[in-house]
This record gives C-alpha cells, structure tokens and sequence, in this order.
C-alpha cells in the first residue's frame, strides 16, 4: 500500500510539473503576442511619419519655454539659487553663452564659497574665449 502511495505522489508531481510548464508557455506566448501587438503600430508610425528635424525644434521650444518659466521665478526672487543655476544650463543647450556666463557670475558673487561655481564660470569663459 506504501508503493501505491508514492505512485500517487509521483504521478500527482509530474502532472503538477506539466500544468506549470503549460501555463509558462502559455505566459511566455501572451506577453511575446501583446509585445507584437504593442511593437508593430509604433514602427509602422516611424517608418511612415520620420520627424527628426520636429523632434529638434520642439525639443528646442520646450527648453525656451522653460527658460521663460525660470525668468519669471527670477523676476520675483533674483536670488534664487535653485532657478540661476538651473537657468543658465539651459542657457548654455540654447547656445547663449553670454547670458549663462551672467548667470553663472551672479551666482559666484552670491555664492563665494562654493567652487564647483568658479570653476564652471571658468570652463564657461575659456569655450566662449576659444571659439
């Protein structure tokens, strides 16, 4: 009667074994089609619409838009560190280094202590010097 036992148990772990191997592939085939599904539209859109160039120019607008947003933070508070800081890295992706240089010179006035401030207004005037 103990063999008869042990069968039952072995027969029950493989069946147990086989369910879980169904159900992963089973998984594994649902989350590989919803990918399919989820892929295929968004290459079709790329390979239909390519907008490169719209990427840029908004990418651009946005950082103008944000830089906007800083100066009118600055209009209220000039001394805000946060905003001069933020505002003159975005100066510098627009390519005004003139103004993040002004920004950057504030902040070394204010800010005396702080390094890392002298030697990226360092760095600033030497690109700005060179080219």
């Amino acid at each position: 009667m103990a063999s008869s036992g042990e069968d039952y148990i072995t027969t029950r772990q493989k069946q147990i074994a086989r369910k879980k191997r169904i159900l992963t592939i089973i998984s594994f085939m649902g989350f590989v089609g919803s990918s399919i599904f989820a892929l295929v539209p968004a290459i079709q859109r790329a390979i239909q619409n390519p907008q490169p160039v719209t990427q840029t120019v908004s990418a651009e607008s946005s950082l103008q838009e944000e830089a906007k947003g800083y100066e009118l933070v600055l209009q209220r508070e000039p001394n805000n560190q946060i905003v001069l800081e933020k505002l003159s890295l975005i100066r510098l992706r627009l390519k005004d280094k003139k103004g993040a240089i002004a920004l950057m010179e504030k902040l070394v006035q204010q800010h005396p202590d702080r390094q890392d401030y002298k030697t990226v207004l360092a760095d600033m005037n030497r690109t700005s010097a060179s080219k």
